[in-house]
């Protein structure tokens, strides 16, 4: 990655820690020899308090302050020397104080040996730096009101040694540390940086529609609620999308359904307007014969007249069958579901239009069925009973028989309406079921049919969500239809 945050956090922090080394170590360097000389002036004046202190109290020769100065002594490298008004020794430091009695006799009588520089004087005491061949020493000496003379002495060179390693060990340390915390830092950055590399990932499957990957991170910090809200976001767009393409989805088929009424609606007129035209000519043509005369006598005229009554019946069957037709395919009509006995209904159809199969001589076949009872809309069950058994009086020949048949099926029940006489054509089954198609017109015409009613069994059968269909048999045709039965009762 071009401008890693890792890479830049690193660098950032090596850069800040180097830079902190590197200030200390020249504070260091110019600043710790003179905190070292001061804090030793400090020490040496603390030192000479103390002796004054117990210089006025003649309390000098105890154990406690003894052992005080000796503490002093050794903690910062100090050589005491201290002597009472008889010139008889008081206090004698372990690292060399017998060697400062000469030095503070001759300061007492005058004498000095060394080179020495006065950096401070007091009333009774004098600071001095003080080099004596190729050493260098911060001295104090001097004589107290009560007798007491004292000397105190620390080498410089010590100081600038300490300094000078210090310095030396502060760069070392502050090196391998600038390292060590860089390539520490850099795995630290690597793993505050891993779940925002993940985020990142789940960011870019998101902007691809991928909503599987979820942050998992158990941190309890700022990117894991981060990550929690990217996870929200990305449940929520997926929710989103979802409602988006059902709305779609469901858009395209109100077009697709739109389209598809518009469609009806064309063919509706076209056809409509196919199958009066026929009839409305008839009527025209007979109702101008009938005003101009063309025959005077009462036969001709009740002939023509019956022709018009004929044809304005058959224009009436049509409209009335169109109309339930369209409430069946636009679902306005309601299909009431009840329990009823289908055998006993097809018997009293017989029985109505037994007179309609006796004028066309045609015998009618119903063995002698239990009861059975199913659940469907009784009215539209018989309408598409009624619409099978009047097609197979229309094209009845040959015995001149049909035969109604109910075969149980799997919690269902198979009502076949057969008739004898010519098969229908292979390639003009699948459209029997379209509105206004017609295998035969000519003998359509003779009859009076529309070309309707097997689209209104097809639409029927559909709203209770039942099969129905035709069969060719050697001898004739069968159209059937199935309905729900009671468990057990077939």
């Amino acid at each position: 990655m071009k401008h890693s945050i890792r890479r830049k956090f690193s660098l950032i922090f090596i850069g800040l820690m180097a830079g902190t080394v590197l200030l200390c170590w020249l504070l260091n360097h110019m600043l710790l020899g003179r905190y070292y000389f001061n804090t030793k002036t400090k020490i040496i004046y603390d030192a000479y308090q103390s002796i004054r202190q117990v210089a006025n109290s003649e309390d000098y020769s105890t154990e406690e302050f003894r052992r005080k100065l000796d503490d002093l002594c050794s903690r910062y490298n100090i050589t005491v020397y201290v002597m009472d008004s008889n010139s008889q020794t008081k206090y004698v430091s372990y690292n060399g104080g017998v060697e400062l009695e000469n030095q503070l006799i001759g300061y007492i009588i005058g004498i000095h040996s060394g080179t020495t520089e006065m950096l401070e004087e007091g009333d009774d005491y004098i600071l001095q730096r003080l080099v004596s061949g190729d050493r260098e020493y911060l001295e104090m000496y001097g004589r107290l009101s009560t007798g007491i003379s004292f000397i105190m002495r620390t080498p410089v060179e010590s100081i600038r040694v300490s300094a000078k390693i210090a310095n030396r060990f502060f760069a070392y340390v502050g090196i391998a540390g600038t390292v060590a915390g860089g390539i520490i830092i850099w795995f630290v950055a690597r793993r505050m940086t891993r779940p925002i590399l993940e985020l990142s990932h789940i960011s870019e499957q998101m902007v691809n529609l991928d909503f599987e990957a979820k942050y998992k991170g158990r941190a309890n910090n700022e990117i894991d609620l981060l990550g929690e809200n990217i996870n929200k976001l990305s449940a929520s767009l997926e929710r989103s999308i979802s409602e988006l393409k059902t709305a779609n989805n469901e858009l395209k088929k109100d077009i697709e359904r739109k389209e598809a009424i518009d469609e009806m609606r064309k063919e509706f007129l076209a056809n409509v307007s196919h199958e009066l035209k026929t009839p409305i000519a008839l009527i025209q043509g007979y109702a101008e014969g009938l005003k101009e005369g063309v025959n005077d006598d009462p036969e001709s005229r009740s002939f023509y007249c019956e022709v018009i009554m004929d044809e304005a019946s058959k224009m009436n069957q049509m409209v009335q069958k169109l109309l339930t037709l369209n409430q069946l395919e636009f679902g306005n009509d309601v299909v009431s579901m009840e329990r009823f006995d289908v055998t006993a209904l097809i018997r009293n159809y017989l029985q109505s239009a037994d007179i309609l199969t006796k004028q066309n001589e045609i015998q009618v076949l119903l063995e002698d069925y239990d009861p059975v009872y199913v659940w469907a809309d009784e009215y539209k069950t018989e309408e598409v009973f009624t619409n099978y058994f009047s097609n197979a009086v229309n094209h009845c020949e040959g015995e001149r028989k049909i035969v109604i048949s109910l075969t149980p099926e799997k919690g269902k029940v198979r009502v076949g309406v057969f008739n004898t006489g010519a098969p229908i054509p292979q390639e003009a089954l699948p459209h029997l079921w379209e509105k206004f198609y017609k295998v035969d017109k000519a003998r359509t015409r003779e009859y009076g049919g529309s070309g309707v009613g097997l689209s209104i069994v097809k639409a029927i059968m559909e709203s209770m969500n039942q099969a129905y269909g035709v069969e060719n048999r050697p001898d004739g045709v069968l159209f059937w239809f199935e309905l729900e039965t009671m468990e057990g009762e077939v």
